[in-house]
């Protein structure tokens, strides 16, 4: 019959340290993601589903935008080169969602004249 082998016993205390380690590791995370959230509720979002180059001098921009309720958003749309310089831009004030219907997502689709021909246009900022 084989002999059993035992493994060494940890030093005395060790285990609190990894119970205190654990512990610690676990707040850290829960305090990072608390942050994120926190950081984005309310905030307007929004995703650039399009764009067309009209000719030498407009663009026109197509997409969706998160409202939150309660305050109006304001979003930059711009126009970009092939050297990706600006060459048009615009900021689009949007009036809040009605009252009592929280955030509210709509399509929106913005023309904006260019100083040249443009390659792109995208949604810069929404706040």
């Amino acid at each position: 019959m084989p002999s059993r082998t035992t493994l060494p016993r940890p030093a005395p205390g060790t285990a609190k340290w990894w119970v205190i380690g654990t512990l610690g590791v676990a707040a850290g995370v829960a305090i990072a993601v608390w942050f994120g959230i926190s950081s984005t509720v309310g905030l307007a979002s929004f995703t650039t589903t399009g764009y067309k180059v009209l000719d030498d001098q407009s663009v026109r921009v197509t997409f969706e935008l998160n409202r939150p309720a309660g305050k109006p958003t304001t979003c930059t749309i711009q126009a970009l080169a092939r050297d990706f310089a600006t060459v048009g831009s615009i900021d689009v004030t949007y009036p809040p969602p009605p009252a009592g219907t929280g955030s509210l997502t709509t399509t929106e689709t913005v023309t904006l004249r260019t100083t040249s021909r443009a390659v792109t246009g995208e949604v810069k900022t929404c706040s």
